[in-house]
């Protein structure tokens, strides 16, 4: 009897051992981590809440957990769901055949950069979920049935307007996904859908909530977070979405999608070093990358660095050599880089061929046509400057440019009507040389010597503004001030323009002829086009009577800017020796 006893009771107590190792054999797999995938983190983004999504208990045993773990839509839950099929032995029955293809559509589509060792879907051509995803392949919705109470039937059909903009697909869409969180408030994957339909509605407050919901709910549906900085930088909270980006990536360091939503977004804030940096990285994976090479070359040409900008632009000329920033950012490059004013006004002009409406391009043009020499230019310039003014609300640039255009012409009275609106509305550096310039040609020295200090003390290291303080300073009378900032910048400035307007600034305090024309001479050495040096050696001469070095001055000063009000004075003055002098 005791023997009996003692047997049996080993053979129940080793059968109690036995099932309890079974079940730690399966924890051990349900929550072995996934390679490639990051695990959920412990809490939620900075200054968001959420608890993050867990599957549901099914009472249709490991069909329903499966089914639950997809219906969350997250890398771990998928991976989960295809390790479930595997170690089941439900690879080649229906139900697994379709929810493979399943899976490995939504990491395919989503989450492309952790769609590694994917199965390959062998999917029944009759099932439901087949006919879906052969629809939006296509790019057709395929509608649920009305009753439905299947959470994948409201949402699989939402792949087809993944690579869909028109506004009214969305909105057919929206009921459906909404229909999809009733039926599973945890997925992440709705909530993500969702967000996505109400942005392409331009639904962008409802869009935000629904991203941060996705991402509350599980924070590895990581394109939901890329989503919402989108709408961020969109809406104006550009400093919060770098602040959310530069967390993830933390989080998912060789993320490629992160990391090009960051170039993005330092692109698009216009923070050209750290964008320029953030663009390289992208091109080292790719460096055919055509919108990367567009976006690359227009860093590299407003941090001024136009033959570098060069590479990038020939490379993407064989993708589309008629995109509008293309020919913008040739234009620029053959105006700031290679002051080739011609070849610019080409590139120019081939954007307005195929968009008149283009005010950035056309406020170039005209800048450009109006410094031209030639006067067929500058009377095309002022005709495109006419019909900018017919806009409504017409932009500041084009009212500075309207100003220019009166300063250029000595029309200080028309000046001073324009300016008044610039200063009250924008008071840029521009604006205040601007308003040193018209001061000055009224006869103001008092407010032009204001304006320029203005300038000045704004930003000492621009070099517009203190050449405009050191000539007001002159004109004031206060030459020794005016002195001492000539030499400390002449004694550090590199050979070019800048050194020739302070040479000649420094002949202007010169007493002594002689030393006066040294200065003109050197001015005119670092830069022959210099039009206050040419008419101030003309003027010299022309005090000598020598009217034949006159005339060889003056004859440069029309060629650089015959609508000069001086220099049209000087013209008609000389006129008779111009039209025989050799």
């Amino acid at each position: 009897m005791t023997g009996s006893f003692t047997f049996e009771g080993v053979r129940v107590f080793s059968g109690i051992m036995l099932i309890i190792l079974v079940i730690l054999i399966f924890a051990c797999q349900g929550n072995a981590q996934i390679v490639g995938v990051t695990p959920l983190p412990a809490g939620p983004p900075p200054g968001r809440t959420g608890t993050p999504a867990r599957p549901t208990v099914s009472s249709e045993g490991v069909a329903g957990e499966i089914r639950s773990l997809v219906e969350l839509g997250t890398p771990p839950f998928l991976f989960k769901a295809l390790d479930l099929i595997r170690t089941r032995d439900l690879g080649n029955t229906e139900f697994g055949r379709v929810m493979i293809m399943v899976i490995v559509y939504m990491i395919q589509k989503i989450y492309p950069d952790v769609s590694i060792n994917l199965p390959h879907p062998d999917p029944p051509k009759t099932h439901e979920y087949t006919r879906i995803f052969l629809n939006a392949e296509q790019g057709k919705y395929t509608y649920p049935p009305p009753e439905s109470t299947d959470f994948l039937e409201y949402v699989l059909p939402f792949f087809a307007l993944l690579s869909v903009t028109k506004e009214e697909a969305f909105l057919q869409a929206i009921p459906d996904i909404q229909k999809a969180k009733q039926l599973n408030p945890n997925s992440a994957l709705a909530s993500y859908f969702l967000g996505m339909a109400y942005e392409h509605s331009g639904r962008f407050s409802e869009a935000e909530e629904e991203y941060s919901l996705a991402y509350e709910l599980s924070h590895d549906c990581y394109p939901a977070i890329l989503s919402l900085t989108r709408i961020m930088n969109i809406t104006g909270e550009r400093e919060d979405a770098l602040r959310l980006l530069s967390d993830l990536v933390i989080r998912y360091p060789d993320n490629i999608a992160i990391k090009r939503e960051i170039a993005f977004a330092y692109y698009h804030n216009r923070d050209w070093s750290r964008a320029e940096a953030a663009i390289a990285e992208i091109l080292q994976r790719n460096n055919r990358d055509s919108e990367f090479l567009l976006m690359q070359a227009h860093v590299l040409v407003e941090r001024g660095q136009f033959l570098q900008a060069q590479a990038p632009l020939d490379l993407y000329a064989s993708v589309n050599a008629n995109n509008r920033l293309y020919l913008f950012l040739r234009a620029r490059i053959q105006a700031e880089g290679y002051r080739n004013r011609d070849a610019a006004l080409n590139y120019l002009r081939s954007i307005l061929r195929n968009n008149p409406g283009d005010d950035e391009a056309a406020v170039y043009a005209t800048r450009l046509l109006m410094e031209s020499p030639r006067k067929e230019d500058q009377a095309e310039g002022r005709e495109l400057l006419q019909g900018l003014l017919k806009i409504e609300s017409y932009p500041l640039t084009v009212l500075s440019l309207e100003v220019e255009d009166a300063i250029r012409r000595g029309a200080w009275k028309e000046a001073e009507t324009y300016l008044e609106r610039l200063l009250r509305e924008r008071r840029s550096s521009r604006d205040l040389l601007f308003a040193y310039q018209v001061e000055r040609g009224l006869g103001n020295k008092d407010e032009a010597l204001a304006y320029a200090r203005e300038l000045y003390e704004q930003d000492p290291a621009n070099d517009e503004g203190a050449v405009a303080y050191v000539s007001a300073l002159i004109d004031m009378g206060r030459q020794n001030e005016a002195g001492q900032m000539i030499e400390s910048r002449l004694s550090s400035l590199p050979s070019g323009g800048l050194k020739s307007r302070y040479y000649y600034l420094r002949s202007r305090l010169r007493k002594n002829e002689e030393l006066m024309m040294n200065d003109l001479r050197s001015s005119l050495f670092e830069d022959p086009r210099n039009l206050s040096a040419l008419i101030a050696m003309f003027e010299i001469y022309h005090y000598r009577q020598d009217e034949r070095r006159a005339v060889y001055y003056l004859k440069q000063a029309i060629a650089l800017a015959p609508e000069n009000p001086l220099v049209r004075r000087y013209e008609a003055e000389y006129s008779a020796l111009l039209g025989t002098a050799n």
